[in-house]
């Protein structure tokens, strides 16, 4: 993403400011939820919500500035020549992921989780579909590892319940940061 913001502010100033306001506020929601989720094992409605048109907006914002000013579509979220469909299909792809998730294994994720999902997905489907699989991947990757420290620590067992936001937020943020875009 810090890539994509330097292309951005190089070939159309609109773009990137309307991408790095989404990025600044993914960072305040991602802090407000994960301190919210650690403590109460809830992601509130309030935040979730309103973070769909926020993001939505200023990501699809971007994506049509970015496509005006004739940078290169995919990169900013086009899929198919439309631009900002990738922000749109990322949110309904990996929101559906998690849906069937939950159906499949009801106890092992909660519906907080499937709303949240649809959110990151806008901010990684503006990046493309290898930062919405290796987002979705280093979740699960990072949960599974704590939840092996909480079993190797004894301070849990197989049946403990752990807040699974924090690391969806820190796998969309790792493949955000860490993924060329």
């Amino acid at each position: 993403m810090i890539r994509r913001l330097s292309d951005l502010w190089d070939d159309n100033p609109l773009a990137f400011w309307l991408a790095a306001v989404a990025c600044l506020y993914f960072l305040v929601m991602a802090v407000r939820l994960t301190v919210i989720d650690v403590r109460s094992h809830l992601l509130p409605n309030r935040i979730v919500f309103p973070s769909y048109a926020v993001a939505g907006l200023l990501l699809l914002g971007a994506a049509l500035a970015a496509s005006i000013a004739g940078i290169d579509p995919h990169p900013t979220g086009d899929l198919l020549g439309v631009p900002g469909l990738g922000v749109l299909t990322g949110g309904v792809a990996l929101w559906l992921f998690y849906f069937v998730l939950r159906l499949i294994h009801p106890p092992g994720m909660g519906f907080g989780d499937v709303k949240l999902a649809g959110v990151l997905g806008l901010y990684l489907g503006y990046l493309g579909w290898a930062h919405l699989f290796a987002g979705t991947f280093a979740a699960f990757v990072l949960g599974g590892l704590w939840s092996v420290a909480i079993l190797l620590s004894r301070k849990g067992n197989l049946r403990s319940a752990i807040p699974f936001g924090p690391f969806m937020l820190a796998g969309a943020a790792a493949a955000m940061v860490l993924l060329p875009a």
